[in-house]
């Protein structure tokens, strides 16, 4: 089969390799007709997720078919459409039991793409597949339905449910690309005040506008200026970081009001700097988090129901074979205008784009 390979610090490739087989009774084997890039794929690429290593089949986002399944799998069977979840969970551990499947210790967690071979493939093997996998209704598209594999529950779990975002508070979202966006869609779910994003990009700023966003702004003090003006100086109850820069993070710290929340939902590579000679008498709650998934279903029961936007989030579609095509336009979405790229329906010849 063919799969985009990760061959180290800047280099990957479109090429053969082995068909996945069943290792495990609980494996499913699953071939691909829907799959996404994610920017933790980017940041794989740039060298810093040093745990993947070359040779790896990257991509942890998918929607497919099941063509094989172990002989312990009970939930899904040959020829059955499923979602395959960014985060995989054994069941049995103490993290599982409780929910956090993230920090699974019986050898799930996030492994597709990271620690074993992922979905940026015509076919990938999914281990503990009863858990790690969720049927789809018909009446879900596959383009839509790839966005409830990591880019939904990471943005409504690690940013707005560790936010704490409440009625009437304000919300800052630094970054309005996927992981902002869909922090915004998720966030208007609990009625805030208002709701302000944050970045550089105003072609992401008009999308963030479409997503719900209340008022915008450009990085820098321009952003910081605007929260403390639509706040009386007091600042934002929850700042969402969805970059992965230490910039981007500092500047959460510094809109966010004494006794708020700020979320980190970006992945960094490099160190940022906590000022806590400024924050140590404000109060503030600053999370972190893998995402664990547990939402999922609860995202996927309102995707069903016409409730979460989607259409504007896809701005790319291609064939499966044109995945480096794909990762360039991703990697350039400063200039190309992408948001979310999906790959692999067999009606799309070549490129499309989506507009809203």
């Amino acid at each position: 089969m063919k799969a985009l390979v990760f061959h180290g610090s800047g280099k990957s490739a479109w090429e053969d390799v082995a068909d996945p087989g069943i290792q495990d009774a609980t494996d499913a084997i699953v071939r691909v007709d829907a799959v996404t890039i994610c920017g933790t794929d980017l940041h794989i690429l740039k060298g810093d997720v040093p745990e993947v290593r070359p040779g790896t089949v990257l991509g942890h986002e998918a929607v497919g078919e099941v063509v094989e399944a172990g002989g312990d799998v009970r939930s899904v069977r040959p020829g059955d459409r499923v979602l395959l979840s960014c985060i995989t969970s054994c069941g049995r551990c103490r993290y599982c039991r409780e929910g956090t499947y993230g920090q699974c210790r019986g050898g799930g967690g996030w492994i597709l793409g990271h620690l074993i071979n992922g979905t940026q493939a015509e076919y990938v093997r999914v281990p503990y597949a009863d858990l790690s996998t969720y049927p789809l209704p018909g009446a879900v598209d596959s383009k839509d339905a790839v966005l409830l594999a990591d880019v939904y529950p990471t943005a409504y779990e690690v940013g707005v449910l560790n936010g704490r975002v409440l009625p009437a508070d304000t919300v800052v979202v630094v970054g309005a690309g996927p992981i902002g966006l869909a922090a915004i869609a998720t966030a208007r779910l609990y009625t805030p005040q208002r709701i302000i994003a944050v970045d550089p990009a105003p072609a992401r700023l008009d999308a963030a506008k479409r997503f719900g966003a209340d008022a915008v702004a450009s990085a820098g003090e321009e952003a910081e200026q605007l929260v403390a003006d639509l706040t009386e100086g007091l600042g934002a109850d929850v700042a969402i970081e969805a970059v992965g820069l230490p910039a981007s993070f500092e500047a959460c710290t510094r809109m966010v009001r004494p006794g708020g929340h700020v979320a980190n939902v970006g992945v960094h590579g490099k160190s940022a700097t906590l000022q806590l000679e400024d924050l140590w008498t404000k109060n503030v709650t600053i999370t972190t988090g893998l995402v664990d998934t547990y939402s999922t279903p609860t995202l996927l029961r309102m995707m069903a129901a016409g409730q979460l936007p989607t259409s504007y989030l896809v701005t790319h579609i291609f064939p499966l074979d044109a995945m480096e095509e794909a990762y360039e336009i991703f990697a350039r979405a400063a200039d190309t205008g992408a948001l979310k790229v999906v790959l692999g329906e067999p009606q799309h010849d070549a490129l499309t784009v989506r507009t809203p």
